[in-house]
């Protein structure tokens, strides 16, 4: 650090402010003021590292001038003169002006040196969080438009490049053609599964958990909707029973994350031989909290995966169909809203997730 650390001192007394200033010119950019009020004035106006005022002045007293200086420039670390006598004001400060330390009068030059660059220390280390938090928030901010710009910028060339591949499939009977379009629209099934992915990706983890009204119904509704759509589900037989019979709140985007995530893997991870693929969907809510209970008879999970399926880009099967994320935002969502998740598997016999949620204030 180049720069002299800036010193503020306010005194009633000039031979005092004389004193300061001669002693400690040469190590700091010293700045006095007479009393309180044009203390004030000097702090509106100046860069001020450490502030140290005199707590028995005409006027204002030393606490009462750091109550003030705490609305008009709080940053600068602040240091109380005081006698033996004044422990009340010592408890006021503590209480009013946030004071960093107490110097007994008269001052010795090494102790108010020591303090002044302590304070400094501490001055400086604040403003530099608060420099990094500044652009932590620039950042995320940044974050944001960036994320939700996926939607539009890649989502929309993909879904062209969809559009005319089913439209070119309407006008060719080439068997060899016909395949390379399944290529291009099962590739762009992919790419949109992996953008999903990244948007619940940013929910799950980036953004804090907005509690509304929940109506299991409708979300599964609506998910089923969109499964049917892009899965097909012809080939698999699915059981839902859902028991809402009290108001449930939660985070809506961080829920739909842990159901489409679930229900997604219970359906990717079936056998690929045999018949009989089910999935059981089971929802109660009761006693302010809702149990989410997800159930396949696929492939199930090897023991000695089971503890790390819920890690970041961690695959439990070689099968090529999952981006490791999926379980990853399943229990950050959980964890956020103070939820619990439990896992119990058998290879070649299926899965069960049980998901336990308490309702949360709106």
């Amino acid at each position: 650090m180049n720069e002299k650390i800036r010193v503020l001192y306010i005194d009633d007394e000039d031979n005092n402010l004389n004193s300061f200033k001669a002693s400690l010119r040469k190590d700091f950019h010293i700045i006095t003021a007479i009393d309180a009020e044009d203390g004030l004035k000097i702090a509106e106006l100046e860069e001020l590292h450490v502030v140290i005022a005199d707590q028995r002045m005409p006027g204002l007293t030393g606490v009462e001038f750091f109550e003030k200086l705490m609305k008009i420039n709080p940053d600068p670390v602040r240091i109380l003169l005081t006698g033996y006598s004044d422990i009340a004001s010592v408890i006021d400060a503590i209480n009013k002006g946030e004071v960093y330390r107490f110097i007994d009068k008269p001052w010795n030059l090494e102790q108010i040196k020591n303090a002044i660059k302590n304070a400094s220390e501490i001055y400086f280390t604040k403003k530099e969080l608060k420099d990094k938090n500044e652009r932590l928030k620039k950042v995320y901010s940044e974050m944001n438009q960036f994320v939700y710009s996926l939607s539009h910028e890649l989502r929309g060339p993909l879904m062209s490049i969809s559009g005319v591949s089913k439209l070119a499939k309407t006008e060719t009977d080439d068997q060899n053609i016909l395949e390379y379009f399944d290529m291009i629209d099962s590739a762009t099934l992919r790419l949109d599964d992996f953008i999903y992915k990244m948007l619940d990706f940013y929910r799950s983890t980036k953004i804090d958990t907005k509690a509304s009204e929940i109506f299991f119904q409708e979300i599964i509704d609506e998910q089923l909707l969109e499964y049917k759509e892009k899965l097909g589900l012809d080939d698999v037989n699915i059981e839902i029973k859902i028991d809402q019979q009290e108001k449930f709140f939660s985070d809506d985007s961080k829920l739909r994350v842990i159901i489409n995530n679930l229900f997604s893997n219970a359906y990717k991870f079936q056998k690929s031989d045999g018949g009989g693929k089910s999935i059981k969907l089971k929802i109660t809510v009761k006693d302010k909290s809702a149990i989410i209970e997800i159930e396949d008879n696929g492939i199930g999970i090897e023991e000695k995966f089971q503890t790390e399926v819920f890690n970041l880009f961690h695959r439990a099967t070689q099968r090529n169909v999952g981006s490791g994320l999926g379980l990853y935002m399943v229990k950050e969502s959980v964890i956020q809203m103070g939820g619990k998740i439990n896992l119990v598997s058998k290879l070649d016999h299926g899965t069960i997730f049980t998901i336990t949620l308490p309702s949360l204030k709106p």
